[in-house]
């Protein structure tokens, strides 16, 4: 990618499941440069050596190409619930325990499960809170911190901070903004988590680490956010009622919402980003069950002969598997594929006009729980580029569908560091 004449100002760093990416920013929120870093297989992507790799190669990169002495703000997002626990000289002890990693230790699952809040997002078998409690019990751990906390940590950040929407589910309380006291009962020694701050408020001006790369002692580092918030900033998004739907293995759909909206009975909880919420939830649904009948190069030919307007009558519920997450929290909740059409074009059609449903029916989810009016909707994810689909995902869902800004995290986090500078400024 190639840098424009306007003066980067943020940077944003993302650390996603497949690899790091860094993007810079002009004030005006262009896109001006662009890095990335491939974890070489998935077990490198759990190993805090190698995201820490990745981030120096990234950020190298991006110098090598641009001028980063106007840089005003910096910012990391990391995957949801992804932690890792540090020694006395904030070094790993060991192995992160990743978002999508159950706690090893089923007891102190159930613990949370009987001392946490009933809509706490801290609670269930894949719980941060609960991966968080089982690493601060290995000999040597002085802190329990998130993906992106650890980042900030290396880059130069004297003490252990995140932010709101990494914290929220290791069982922050974004109402009293504090660790709550049933953390405690649960396990959790409250000392050896981070200080929390807002997405996006200013926590330090940046360390030697750093200034390594061009960026004036005057940048100030920002509160991070989870990749997930971070995508949704990237698209656009900002007003109330603005939804982002993400088209990739699964399907998770976000709202902006004026007022939080929390109901673990259906699978929905809400970060808090700069000015408005952010509600929603991720479906058991999406690209991996059409991935679990057709292959790339099957889709490629059939896609172009899909018809929109003419409906299979079909009503699916597409699942790999029994259980659902969003819009219906049910772990019993079973597939409905059949019956199977002999023309597998039909059948194809009918998985996504379920996923369709069951995207509407998420949206319509979150407005009967209290939110607002779906205004529009922007897509990303592979799914986003099927031009047909969205033909169809717009007649179902009754608004426009606008196209995203950018489907890159990193660039939504640069935006957050941006936003956070003139909020606090």
């Amino acid at each position: 990618m190639t840098a424009t004449a306007k003066p980067a100002k943020a940077l944003g760093i993302d650390l996603g499941t497949s690899g790091v990416r860094a993007a810079a920013l002009a004030a005006d929120g262009t896109l001006l440069d662009m890095a990335v870093f491939s974890f070489p297989n998935a077990a490198a992507g759990r190993s805090p050596s190698v995201w820490w790799a990745g981030v120096q190669s990234c950020l190298a990169e991006l110098s090598a190409r641009l001028p980063l002495k106007d840089i005003e703000g910096l910012a990391v997002d990391g995957t949801s619930g992804t932690v890792v626990a540090l020694d006395a000289s904030g070094e790993p002890v060991g192995d992160a325990l990743m978002y999508n990693d159950p706690c090893p230790d089923l007891g102190i699952v159930e613990k949370i499960a009987s001392e946490a809040p009933t809509n706490s997002p801290a609670r269930g078998a894949t719980s941060a809170l609960a991966r968080a409690i089982h690493l601060s019990r290995q000999p040597g751990v002085s802190k329990v911190v998130h993906q992106a906390d650890w980042i900030l940590l290396k880059l130069g950040v004297s003490a252990a901070t995140s932010d709101e929407n990494n914290a929220l589910k290791t069982g922050y309380d974004l109402v009293t903004e504090r660790w709550p006291d049933w953390l405690d009962a649960c396990g959790m020694d409250i000392a050896l988590l981070p200080v929390v701050k807002r997405a996006g408020a200013p926590i330090s001006e940046i360390g030697a680490a750093t200034r390594l790369f061009g960026i004036p002692a005057t940048c100030r580092y920002h509160a991070g956010t989870t990749d997930g918030c971070a995508s949704f900033l990237a698209t656009g998004a900002s007003s109330i009622g603005d939804g982002v739907t993400a088209l990739g293995s699964t399907l998770v759909i976000k709202l902006a919402s004026a007022s939080p909206i929390d109901a673990a009975d259906y699978g929905i909880y809400s970060h808090r980003i700069l000015d408005f919420w952010l509600a929603g939830g991720a479906s058991n649904s999406g690209g991996a069950v059409i991935g679990s009948f057709f292959d790339g190069e099957q889709l490629k030919a059939m896609t172009p002969l899909l018809q929109p307007d003419k409906p299979t009558g079909l009503d699916y519920y597409p699942l790999n598997k029994p259980g659902e997450r969003f819009p219906i929290n049910d772990p019993s909740y079973p597939p409905r594929l059949e019956p199977r059409p002999a023309d597998d074009m039909v059948f194809f059609q009918a998985i996504l006009e379920g996923i369709t449903s069951i995207e509407k029916s998420g949206y319509d989810r979150l407005v009967e729980l209290g939110g607002p009016k779906l205004q529009s909707v922007r897509s990303v994810g592979g799914g986003a580029a099927n031009p047909a689909w969205t033909n169809m995902r717009q007649k179902a869902l009754g608004v426009p569908l606008l196209a995203a800004r950018s489907a890159e995290a990193a660039v939504g986090t640069a935006s957050l560091a941006l936003a956070g500078k003139a909020r606090w400024s």
